[in-house]
Formats: C-alpha cells, structure tokens, sequence
C-alpha cells in the first residue's frame, strides 16, 4: 500500500447534524455524526460552513458537512498520556481550610 493511498484512509468527510441552543434553560452546540463514524483520541473533526449565531431563546437545526482526520498510533498514545496526566492534576484538591494541626 502506497503512503498516499495511507494518507487518503486517514481524511473522509461525512455528513453531520449540528444542534445549537440558547435559551434560559440550556447553552449548548452538539454535533452528530452521520453512520456510526467513531471517534477516537487523538482524532480530528472539522465542521466546514460559515460560524453561526443565533439570538437568546432561540435552538437551530443545521446541516453540515465534516472531515473526519484519524490520529495515527503516535498521537493517540500522546493523547491517551496527556489525558492521563491531566487527570492526575485533579488529584490535588484538598477540602481543608489551609491551616496547619
């Protein structure tokens, strides 16, 4: 298998659903993908279209289309390892009010 051939397994683009809300109850922009595209650490998904804004109170329905770029091994134990050590920070809260016994 050549290495462009490589390259080209790695980048698709797929369709996508993008939900977007701002109202008093909820803020948020969630996007699914179409088919059962999984993904993994490390991968990179860019939604193509203009930015949106919608006014308070409103939601949105949209349809896009997204580029699914897979992470290849090395950037997907990088990030399993940078999502371990970031983690790990969280470890170090403490509910004492700081002074000393």
């Amino acid at each position: 298998m050549t290495l462009l051939r490589k390259m080209e397994s790695r980048r698709f683009d797929v369709g996508c659903t993008i939900e977007i809300e701002q109202t008093g109850e909820s803020l948020h922009a969630h996007v699914s993908l179409d088919g059962d595209v999984e993904i993994r650490p490390g991968d990179e998904v860019t939604i193509h279209g203009a930015p949106v804004r919608i006014a308070f109170g409103d939601t949105v329905n949209l349809r896009r289309t997204a580029t699914v770029v897979r992470a290849g091994a090395l950037k997907r134990l990088m990030t399993h390892v940078a999502g371990y050590l970031e983690l790990t920070e969280l470890y170090d809260v403490s509910f004492s009010d700081g002074r000393a016994s």
